[in-house]
């Protein structure tokens, strides 16, 4: 499983329309961005109290990523 496909299934198990969830890698020579975007009615689900659930993602991320030996970034996008 990919970074961006691991993030992709987290954020449909979040959400009320896991169809609207749209994630989109991209690579650059040392690390890669992951670009995540939901509806907006789903948005405070995917960042969580005070952030709290995108900490969690970005921090499940960086251990995926380290395994894999690159590094990765999440952006959360309205």
């Amino acid at each position: 499983m990919s970074t961006s496909e691991l993030i992709e299934y987290m954020a449909k198990a979040l959400v009320d329309n896991p169809e609207d969830v749209v994630v989109r890698e991209i690579e650059g020579e040392q690390s890669s961005v992951i670009e995540l975007r939901v509806a907006r009615e789903d948005l405070g689900k995917v960042i969580g109290k005070q952030g709290r659930t995108a900490r969690a993602m970005r921090t499940i991320l960086s251990a995926a990523s380290t395994k894999l030996q690159k590094r990765s970034v999440l952006d959360i996008i309205e």
